[in-house]
């Protein structure tokens, strides 16, 4: 059993040492202005906006590596591949800005509250107190896990479980705070799943929202069959997280088994945890808009359940079903998009320029 170690990803083979920031050597990079890494909200993939005159341009990089003769595996080459590997964890990366942790050391970039610290090294241990105990206690209740975390008798079984842990993975009882140790390190990545079960909390009462909303227009037809497939989706949505939840929690579940192949664990963690962060993260702005919803009738009511089902079709909507929708939908004009400006973001129209 050894101790978990953050290694850097591989840097494309070259021998140099990875690159930390967003730096290029070709000079045409150095002369943009406003140059801003993002994902297009038209097609998803990675563009360069880039000011020119009064006007915003997305640039796709196959375009640039085309026009400006980059190689794939020239250093502009798996640098512009790092920015699209880094663009599932941030939402946009500006020349000169730190490249996240993510995909230079495997840690994450977010910062961690002691709350999910706490809840998460007490849920571990509650998993150590039910193998000694043969219990099978599931406590899924953050605030039960953290009054669990003051109880006296509760401190003194979980002391005698880690010198019982330490014995059975063959340390001897008196290296206990081995086990201690590893129980913390695990802690500490499971502790990024807490964070994120507890942003999950913000989906479900999204939904919520959405089916108090179904039965608010339940006499209104076509704000009611709008309604009804947003729920769908909205339903299908809580569904995919909660599987995802609960995959970690069936992975990590068997408590001395993880101790004893931490290192592997800690790498399923961190997979899971930026599959999910990623997955989160496009929530941001309809959760907050959500977030201030109230549940009664209003005129802005029909175009909040049509922006919400805009989001959820692309990412919810079966295969087929979203083909033959986008088929029927009309298409907006080519080339130009809004983009709000919470992100940083220029809030300027944007021509896509295809190369």
């Amino acid at each position: 059993m050894s101790n978990p170690t953050s290694t850097p990803s591989d840097s494309g083979g070259s021998g140099a040492a990875q690159p930390t920031t967003v730096t290029f050597e070709s000079p045409f990079f150095g002369k943009l202005e406003d140059a801003f890494f993002h994902r297009s909200e038209q097609s998803g993939e990675v563009v360069l906006t880039v000011r020119f005159a009064k006007n915003f341009v997305a640039l796709p990089f196959r375009g640039i590596k085309r026009e400006f003769k980059i190689e794939d595996d020239s250093p502009d080459g798996r640098m512009l591949d790092l920015v699209t590997k880094a663009l599932k964890f941030v939402k946009g990366l500006r020349l000169g800005e730190p490249l996240p942790k993510e995909i230079l050391t495997r840690e994450a970039s977010w910062e961690l509250s002691e709350r999910h610290l706490k809840i998460a090294y007490q849920r571990v241990s509650v998993q150590l107190v039910n193998w000694l105990t043969g219990g099978q206690d599931v406590i899924s209740d953050p605030e039960e896990l953290l009054q669990l975390a003051d109880d006296p008798q509760i401190k003194k079984t979980v002391s005698r479980a880690f010198g019982e842990a330490a014995e059975r993975l063959g340390l001897g009882r008196d290296h206990k705070e081995e086990v201690v140790q590893h129980v913390e390190a695990l802690a500490h990545e499971l502790a990024y799943i807490e964070a994120l079960r507890d942003k999950f909390r913000h989906v479900r009462a999204m939904e919520d929202k959405i089916q108090g909303l179904r039965r608010l227009y339940g006499r209104e037809r076509s704000v009611l069959e709008v309604a009804d497939q947003v729920a769908r989706l909205g339903e299908r949505a809580v569904d995919d997280f909660n599987s995802a939840f609960l995959e970690v929690d069936a992975q990590t579940g068997e408590i001395l088994s993880v101790l004893r192949n931490l290192d592997s664990q800690i790498s399923y963690i961190r997979d899971k945890r930026d599959e999910i962060h990623a997955k989160l993260m496009a929530w941001d702005e309809i959760l907050d808009e959500w977030g201030r919803v109230t549940l009664k009738i209003s005129p802005d009511k029909p175009d909040l359940l049509r922006r919400a089902y805009q989001f959820l079709a692309p990412r919810y909507m079966a295969v087929k079903e979203w083909v033959l929708m986008t088929k029927l939908q009309s298409t907006e004009s080519a080339g130009t998009s809004q983009m709000g400006g919470t992100d940083g973001k220029p809030k300027k129209p944007i021509n896509v320029m295809r190369w």
